[in-house]
C-alpha cells in the first residue's frame, strides 16, 4: 500500500514540478515527462526508504 501511496504523490508532484518549470521556460506542459519523474521518484524513495535511511536504536 505506501508504493502505491509513494508512486501516487511522486506523480503529483512531478506533474507540479513540470509543469512550473514548462511554464516558466515557455514550454508545453508534458505528461510522459511527468510520469517519467513519478516514476523516478518513487524509485528513489523507496530505495531510500526501505535500505538506506535506517533508524538508530540509542
Amino acid at each position: 500500500m505506501r508504493f502505491i501511496f509513494t508512486f501516487i504523490w511522486g506523480f503529483l508532484l512531478s506533474c507540479m514540478i513540470t509543469y512550473v518549470i514548462g511554464n516558466m521556460a515557455g514550454i508545453e506542459f508534458s505528461v510522459s515527462t511527468a510520469i517519467f519523474l513519478g516514476f523516478v521518484f518513487s524509485i528513489c524513495v523507496s530505495v531510500l526508504g526501505d535500505g538506506v535511511l535506517k533508524e538508530e536504536n540509542a
